[in-house]
């Protein structure tokens, strides 16, 4: 059986639905592919699940200092993890099948069920049907990275995926990796009530930040009870089902610990080992990448890679923006490129911490005549009204052309307030676009004037 159509998606992730519609609404018979669920893993275990994990873990931690706010509790708050799950679940299914109603009722869209496999540049199979296309775009997305530590294959393990079917709390569970998803679930577990030990190889959190953003986040973690190792290299697990031990040159003291369940938070890879590339002759980087340009499109013509198989974004949002380079690309005049999108992310734990373009590192070591403005969060009324005071906003920025060139808000609404300065930088603004600009009191972002007020060469 042969089927032909003038573009395959494959995989229904946050890229895949709506190019899928554009291409529809443009007159091209489309057909949509995905193996397992639609809606990827921001809706399935990512974003959408985990924010919902987080919204629970707050409103726990929030019950617990009812009293700070003159608030009596008639009875101490207690965490049901089954209807934890029954809640995050109920939200996760309600966007998927939103996405799946989405996908069966658009023009000239056909969702196909099952795992897609290039037989040449123009052709691929899905079970036995063969499929002939002129475009074929791929949003397959990818998973978390296991690494061959020694035992990894006696010790039991928990994904970000496995974390998203406990119905029971772990009396301890220990967190290998301390970068954003580590750190988001041992905030939450803390907050649930379970023991937490985070291991990370790195000399400090999040090495990627400067370090004063670091100890920030650190410290945040041990004011909430949880254990952090830093500087664990040579990793290795011995144990069974609830009592593992993680064990690590360099830091002997986490050997002392005995978890009940085990968190693997050490990266992501991408899902493109089983699709035939080679067969397509698509080239992909030495840790499976698909090699795009600046439209996304890989080395063989008529053939794009969206979202996190591309290597070129790990968030939802630079996937979305993927759709809409590749869209420009093939249905208008490709005005829009890769190279344009600025860093933006967050870490939502609370208070998230927010980020934009450089660090301040990163601008010195640029050789740009750097200033920086920065302001504590209990320096801002709306969080000392909130009674959430912990961390500070910085902005960095061009002295001699006052350009915007970063910033990070470690704070409350610090990942709404961020966009303040994203959007100015996108409009290539002075930083005094946003130091001249009256913001409305009591909020977060009024602060952003002041910081760029007080901006000081470092």
């Amino acid at each position: 059986m042969s089927q032909h159509f003038d573009a395959v998606v494959i995989g229904a992730g946050q890229a895949g639905p709506p190019l899928a519609e554009k291409l529809g609404n443009a007159g091209k018979r489309v057909a949509v592919i995905e193996r397992k669920l639609v809606g990827g893993t921001c809706v399935n275990t990512g974003c959408i699940p985990t924010k919902a994990m987080v919204a629970s873990a707050y409103v726990a931690h929030m019950s617990r200092r009812a009293h700070e706010y003159g608030v009596r509790q008639a009875q101490d708050s207690h965490v049901d993890m089954q209807r934890v799950w029954e809640r995050t679940q109920g939200i996760s299914g309600d966007a998927r099948r939103g996405v799946d109603h989405w996908l069966r009722n658009m023009p000239q869209v056909t969702l196909l069920e099952g795992h897609a496999r290039f037989e040449s540049a123009t052709t691929l199979r899905v079970g036995d049907t063969l499929i002939e296309a002129e475009s074929f775009f791929i949003n397959v997305g990818g998973r978390a990275s296991v690494p061959e530590f020694p035992g990894i294959d006696t010790v039991p393990y928990l994904t970000n995926t496995g974390m998203m079917e406990l119905r029971d709390l772990p009396e301890h569970l220990m967190i290998v990796g301390g970068s954003y998803i580590g750190l988001e679930f041992g905030q939450m577990f803390r907050r649930f009530g379970s023991r937490v030990t985070i291991i990370e190889r790195s000399p400090r959190l999040l090495p990627r930040e400067d370090d004063d953003v670091s100890k920030a986040v650190l410290a945040l973690l041990q004011d909430e009870g949880i254990t952090v190792h830093l500087g664990a290299e040579c990793i290795a697990l011995e144990g069974t089902a609830g009592a593992v031990r993680v064990k690590a040159q360099g830091n002997t003291l986490c050997e002392q610990a005995v978890g009940t369940h085990l968190l693997l938070a050490v990266g992501r890879r991408p899902n493109t080992d089983d699709l035939g590339l080679d067969k397509a002759g698509v080239a992909v980087d030495a840790r499976g990448y698909i090699q795009v340009d600046e439209h996304c499109r890989s080395n063989v013509p008529g053939i794009w890679a969206m979202g996190d198989c591309n290597g070129r974004g790990a968030f939802t949002h630079t996937s979305y923006n993927d759709f809409e380079i590749v869209a420009s690309d093939v249905l208008d005049q490709g005005q829009r490129r890769l190279s344009d999108r600025i860093l933006a992310y967050s870490l939502f734990t609370d208070p998230p911490l927010a980020r934009v373009g450089m660090t301040e590192q990163e601008a010195r070591q640029s050789g740009r005549n750097v200033l920086v403005g920065v302001r504590p969060m209990s320096r801002v009324g709306r969080a000392v009204e909130r009674g959430e005071t912990v961390g500070f906003m910085k902005v960095v920025v061009d002295g001699s052309t006052q350009a915007l060139l970063g910033a990070a808000i470690f704070g409350v609404n610090g990942d709404e307030a961020i966009h303040c300065l994203l959007d100015a930088m996108y409009a290539n603004a002075p930083y005094t676009a946003v130091s001249h600009a009256v913001h409305i009191h009591p909020t977060v972002a009024e602060l952003l004037p002041t910081a760029l007020q007080s901006l000081q060469p470092v």
